[in-house]
């Protein structure tokens, strides 16, 4: 089933999208089919896979597409991401990460190699036209970010395209030195639609209202919003003697103090760069009014944690839930049917439901 939005391009007279988007069950179920299966998720870093010959297994949006997933990694170090359901009867194949120099079915003994090749069935020998290509395990494409990796199930988007995008402000970053640190990680439940908790990321225009502590360290008038095909970017600059990047020569920003960096990926994806490193926010839908988010930080330079706009991220988190949750309520009231955009501020969110109402319409 087709579902016609129409969020006008021009920002001055469009409205956003209706309330009932936000309650009705129906489009959140075509929500998945239509806007997740065919776009990008991040699934986490090589480091689930550090050796070579080793399998990772785990669950792409558990209790949302709950798609059962296996990284691999090969004696010649390629990663790869397929299926881990068994091209027999539908078992999981993996049930644990570790060493591994085959995958094998602990159902019927279906074995295959760790590029998902099918390779040996025990009492199939009289099986006609057996095996064929569909006896493989299905594998996913996957690109990656320094060592982030992202899959797609049937994406309709070039996702290294994104990455270039990002790459222009952040790629003077080491990646590769970024460590995870799973004191600064976190899960958050919020009782909200989980496109209301992205309206919220994709405008710094309640960060005066909402956020006091990070509005006193950010610049709220030089407040930035980068509009791209399936990403955007804002920035958020200082005044503050606070901790900033140390640009490069020959950076869009050289000479500016940026205190922070906050990529949006369509459709769920955040990823916040600091001086202190990256915190990755993953948007999980749940059902129409509940999500949650998962906060995976990278540190980078330990020394600048604690300090600037990348301090204290959960306080600002639950000062989003707050406002997040009164939305949810109040877009539920018979008497709220849409609003208008603002111009200046709301750019980010403007594109985002733009990109909704064209995934919907197909």
């Amino acid at each position: 089933m087709q579902y016609k939005f129409f969020i006008d391009p021009d920002i001055s007279k469009a409205e956003t999208l209706p309330a009932s988007f936000y309650r009705d069950n129906e489009i959140f179920e075509a929500i998945r089919e239509k806007v997740f299966l065919k776009s990008w998720q991040w699934i986490g870093d090589e480091s689930l896979v550090p050796l070579s010959q080793s399998v990772y297994p785990l669950v792409l949006l558990d209790g949302f597409l709950t798609e059962p997933l296996l990284l691999t990694r090969t004696e010649d170090d390629t990663i790869s991401c397929m299926t881990n359901v068994c091209t027999h009867r539908g078992n999981l194949v993996v049930q644990h990460g570790g060493k591994a120099s085959k995958l094998v079915c602990g159902y019927h003994g279906r074995r295959f190699n760790l590029q998902g090749k099918f390779l040996s069935m025990p009492e199939f020998e009289a099986t006609q036209d057996f095996p064929r290509p569909c006896d493989d395990l299905h594998k996913f494409p996957l690109e990656k970010w320094g060592p982030m990796l992202f899959i797609g199930l049937n994406p309709e988007l070039d996702f290294s395209k994104i990455i270039d995008k990002m790459d222009e402000r952040v790629g003077f970053l080491p990646l590769d030195k970024f460590k995870f640190d799973a004191t600064l990680s976190k899960d958050f439940l919020v009782h909200a639609h989980w496109a209301l908790y992205c309206d919220n990321y994709l405008e710094g225009f309640h960060i005066p209202f909402v956020h006091e502590s990070l509005n006193e360290t950010l610049d709220y008038g030089q407040y930035r919003t980068e509009i791209y095909d399936y990403c955007n970017l804002q920035i958020g600059y200082t005044d503050e003697a606070t901790e900033v990047f140390d640009l490069p020569a020959g950076h869009p920003d050289h000479g500016k103090k940026v205190a922070a960096y906050y990529y949006w990926v369509f459709p769920n994806m955040m990823f916040n760069f600091y001086p202190w490193g990256l915190s990755v926010n993953i948007v999980k839908p749940l059902s129409v009014n509940r999500t949650k988010i998962s906060f995976i930080s990278y540190v980078y330079d330990e020394s600048k944690l604690d300090k600037g706009a990348g301090s204290s991220l959960e306080k600002v988190e639950r000062e989003d839930e707050f406002v997040v949750e009164n939305v949810q309520k109040g877009v539920n009231s018979s008497f709220y049917k849409a609003g208008r955009f603002s111009p200046t501020r709301e750019k980010g969110v403007h594109h985002f439901h733009r990109l909704l109402a064209e995934f919907l319409s197909k």
